[in-house]
């Protein structure tokens, strides 16, 4: 998505937020986790799904889908609990994001596995850093995108 798409969705979401009540989105204790499930989470599945099936080209695709809806949440929601988002984003999931960058340019599924744990165990950290310690993520066993392939396209 264009980098202006991606701004008119954050605006979009960031105004129903505010909408939603008179705070702004930093203090509604409610607003990161809607942005993390609604956004954050299908790119993490799909970029999992995509890369069990080693369809390299979309784990790529999805790969910078999901740096660019981090960038956008630590956009709308620079801090939480006055707690700075971009700086913990960048300490938990910009290494594991690295790794599955060189995994999906070597096309290396056990490198890819590793990386993509190493990641999905990074989300768990930050969500006990910010006392969510019941949020757990994992690896999908099933998609949740029944009307989509990830298999590798036939040429």
């Amino acid at each position: 998505m264009p980098k202006s798409h991606r701004s008119i969705v954050a605006i979009a979401v960031l105004a129903a937020l505010e909408m939603a009540g008179p705070v702004y989105a930093q203090q509604h204790p409610a607003a990161l986790g809607d942005l993390m499930t609604a956004f954050v989470q299908p790119r993490h599945i799909k970029l999992g799904l995509a890369g069990r099936e080693q369809n390299w080209s979309y784990a790529a695709y999805e790969l910078a889908q999901l740096r660019a809806t981090f960038a956008d949440v630590a956009e709308i929601m620079p801090k939480y609990r006055d707690q700075p988002i971009p700086d913990m984003m960048n300490s938990t999931v910009k290494e594991p994001l690295d790794a599955l960058d060189r995994a999906i340019q070597a096309k290396d599924s056990a490198q890819f596995s590793a990386a993509y744990e190493q990641l999905t165990a990074s989300c768990n950290v930050c969500h006990r850093s910010y006392d969510r310690p019941a949020i757990v993520i994992q690896p999908p066993t099933v998609s949740s995108f029944p009307d989509q392939d990830f298999r590798q396209p036939m040429k």
